[in-house]
């Protein structure tokens, strides 16, 4: 069986379709639209029309690529980006009316979990007790379990974009004040985590998202050009450096260095020093750069969990809180 899964970040639009007999989701077909919706945020985080305009191009198009490979679907869902929007009801309701592709928001402990979920299946129960960390435009997952699904999932408010936004957009590149405001800001809501994390001493940690995978390339991992069975580590110590490397830099500057993107490379410092002070607070030397994340975590409940599983879980998804800095919550995972 062939199906599709959609999701909307802060920087690009991926549609995914993969045969799922076997167990095992194998990707046949990929495509990205490049449409940078964290760029036409307003200061309130409302999405710009246009933006939203060419977000319903995008989803129609990705519906009109997965009925091109047969595929069922598009299971489609937007990320922190869009969840935290005051618009955000309008803007489904204009791309479920412009596409016939209802999508929806899923909570960031869902998000935690699913990506939990897609590490645990890439790793192994050789992993043992595992830790999560996944970094997006708009916010930070973190999970721990020791089971298929996390003990427990939270979401933070430590987006890479969002952070870049917020403390390191005054100058280029940012002064030391800048940076020492922003680790203050992590430590702060990274604190009640970080101690869940210590106390249950995981024995693997993994990071994924593309914005981990560009910082672990950075800090000497394999380029992507050998494949994804490759193993790939990101030290907390070479992430240290990489945080000094790309501080010193200009925006510009970054793009040139390895692993480190042009659309990324503005919110890379914030995402290193995100992860660096995570892991030092988390009382882990590194962590395993996963390559599966969320959009596999969905194809894995659907073949796991059944096909109902998505409609259940997403009937009542689409209407989020639009708070620009959620406070912290830890949730238990559905059943």
């Amino acid at each position: 069986m062939r199906v599709s899964v959609l999701d909307a970040g802060s920087n690009t639009v991926r549609l995914v379709i993969a045969d799922v007999e076997g167990g095992v989701p194998l990707p046949v077909h990929t495509v990205k639209w490049k449409l940078r919706l964290s760029e036409h945020v307003g200061p309130d985080g409302t999405i710009a029309d246009e933006a939203v305009e060419q977000l319903v191009k995008a989803v129609a198009a990705a519906g009109a690529t997965a009925r091109r490979w047969h595929a069922s679907g598009p299971m489609a869902f937007a990320t922190a980006v869009v969840r935290a929007a005051p618009n955000c009801q309008e803007l489904l309701r204009r791309v479920a009316a412009g596409t016939g592709i209802r999508m929806c928001t899923l909570p960031g402990e869902m998000e935690a979990e699913l990506t939990f979920l897609a590490a645990r299946r890439w790793l192994g129960w050789h992993a043992g007790p595992l830790a999560v960390l996944d970094i997006g435009g708009g916010s930070l997952e973190v999970a721990f379990g020791r089971g298929r699904l996390p003990d427990f999932a939270a979401s933070l408010p430590l987006g890479a974009r969002r952070l870049t936004q917020e403390y390191l957009a005054v100058q280029d590149p940012p002064g030391p004040e800048e940076l020492k405001e922003l680790r203050r800001r992590i430590r702060h809501e990274l604190r009640d985590v970080a101690s869940r994390i210590r106390w249950e001493r995981p024995r693997t940690a993994a990071v994924s998202s593309r914005t981990f995978q560009q910082l672990g390339r950075l800090c000497g991992a394999a380029p992507g050009r050998y494949g994804p069975f490759v193993q790939r580590e990101m030290r907390c110590r070479d992430l240290r450096g990489a945080v000094r490397t790309l501080a010193a830099l200009p925006i510009a500057e970054r793009a040139q260095l390895p692993g480190i993107s042009a659309p990324r490379a503005e919110q890379s410092l914030a995402g290193a020093v995100v992860g660096h002070t995570a892991l030092k607070l988390m009382g882990l030397r590194g962590a395993v750069v996963c390559p599966w994340a969320i959009r596999e975590g969905v194809l894995l409940r659907y073949i796991e969990d059944g096909a109902d599983w998505w409609t259940d879980a997403t009937a009542t998804t689409d209407a989020p809180a639009p708070t620009p800095a959620p406070p912290l919550r830890i949730a238990r995972p559905r059943a």
